[in-house]
């Protein structure tokens, strides 16, 4: 499965613009960014996904491009992407998106610029419907409020609360099954207010799962102060919680593997022995990142004694960690690494592992820092039998509310 996301940020939004000062709601600057780039940054998080169509008004066309690259420049978001011109309505954006992705995608997911708290826990409960065959799959609710239907002034009927939903964005979709829906509706001049909609008149079935009531949909004037809050203490909508991971390894030098740091090769140098491909460096990080999420150690994942992991990249495990911690909605927000030795003189490869480092992780520059020192030739690196790292990884967790104790009540 190869799933893209359209992100939507192609409205006029006239009132909020009016309160924004003339901002459409989805170029509002939140966290130094556009808040597009918010939902971007959500979705990039997630694994499966491979890439990102983002839609825009033909009038803010290029300065959105350009700004798309800067920050893609600075932050680095990990994903491939291209734009495409919104159209006349919502539909039309769609479909100009529909046809901007690659040929090789076979699965989308279509998301409002203007629901900027999404979860990768949510995308992941859509991506695992769609994998099990759904040709559209969408996020809904339930409404605690009593709706009724009205004409003017006049109550015409009260549908029963129970089978009532509110839809949320992102929703899912079989590429093939959305594009032939969306031909469809071009043809019998269909009006739709979402994809789901596209499909139903189409006679294709539509699954559900859970939303999120988190994931907010700016759409009026006073909802700009939610923004102001969720700054403070969230990611993606949901409470975080600060964590700190701490990771500590160690090789002696001998007969074995050529030396890697961080990824990087580094030639001339001792090399370790291991069972892995010995990266020292990557092996910290990786309990750090074990730490950030109460995770164990790196051995309990991939003992040595495993013949799959001889000679592994420690790459492949570093990624397996990594995402076992997307999937729980934590964010790395920085990494602190060292590596201690007499020998090799790191120095001089420290702006190739950060880069590396960068790319495994998908963070920016200014998130990851690399140092190197020595022992002063003391110890076991001091005499050259070895090399140490040490790594430092801080996070926001989502709070998770406590199992209840003491209920006095058994299963």
């Amino acid at each position: 499965m190869q799933c893209w996301s359209i992100i939507l940020a192609a409205g006029s939004g006239s009132r909020m613009a009016q309160a924004a000062g003339g901002v459409k709601k989805q170029f509002i600057r939140w966290n130094g960014a556009p808040l597009f780039w918010q939902s971007a940054v959500t979705l990039a998080r997630v694994a499966r996904l491979h890439g990102l169509v983002f839609v825009f008004p033909p009038s803010d066309m290029e300065e959105a491009r350009a700004e798309l690259e800067d920050l893609d420049r600075l932050r680095g978001l990990g994903l491939p992407w291209v734009v495409a011109e919104g159209g006349e309505r919502r539909q039309d954006s769609v479909y100009n998106g529909l046809m901007a992705l690659p040929e090789q995608c076979d699965t989308v997911l279509v998301h409002d610029a203007a629901r900027p708290f999404l979860s990768p826990a949510l995308v992941n409960r859509l991506l695992d419907a769609l994998q099990d065959g759904a040709g559209g799959v969408i996020p809904v609710l339930p409404v605690t409020d009593t709706i009724k239907v009205v004409t003017g002034t006049h109550v015409v009927s009260t549908p029963v609360r129970d089978t009532l939903r509110a839809v949320q964005t992102p929703q899912g979709f079989n590429r093939a099954t959305l594009s032939t829906a969306h031909q469809a509706c071009r043809a019998h001049g269909w009006q739709v207010t979402d994809d789901a909609l596209v499909l139903e008149q189409a006679g294709i079935p539509v699954v559900t799962v859970a939303g999120d009531p988190q994931n907010h949909k700016i759409t009026h004037p006073e909802d700009l102060a939610m923004l102001g809050n969720r700054e403070r203490d969230t990611v993606d909508g949901v409470s975080m919680l600060p964590v700190v991971g701490w990771g500590y390894d160690v090789h002696r030098y001998g007969t074995g593997r050529p030396m890697k740091l961080g990824g990087v090769p580094i030639p001339g140098a001792p090399e370790v022995v291991a069972h892995s491909d010995g990266d020292v460096l990557l092996h910290a990080l990786t309990d750090a990142l074990l730490g950030c999420m109460g995770g164990g150690d790196i051995g309990e994942h991939f003992p040595d004694t495993a013949a799959e992991f001889d000679n592994i990249e420690s790459g492949i495990l570093l990624n397996e960690v990594y995402d076992q911690l997307l999937q729980q909605g934590i964010v790395v927000t920085h990494v602190d690494v060292t590596v201690i030795a007499q020998v090799p003189k790191v120095s001089p490869w420290k702006p190739h592992i950060r880069k590396n480092l960068c790319r495994l992780l998908k963070l920016a520059p200014e998130q990851v820092n690399v140092k190197a020192t020595t022992e002063e030739k003391l110890g076991f690196t001091g005499e050259k039998k070895g090399i140490k790292a040490v790594a430092t990884v801080t996070a926001m967790r989502p709070v998770r509310a406590a199992s209840p104790q003491g209920t006095g009540q058994e299963g």
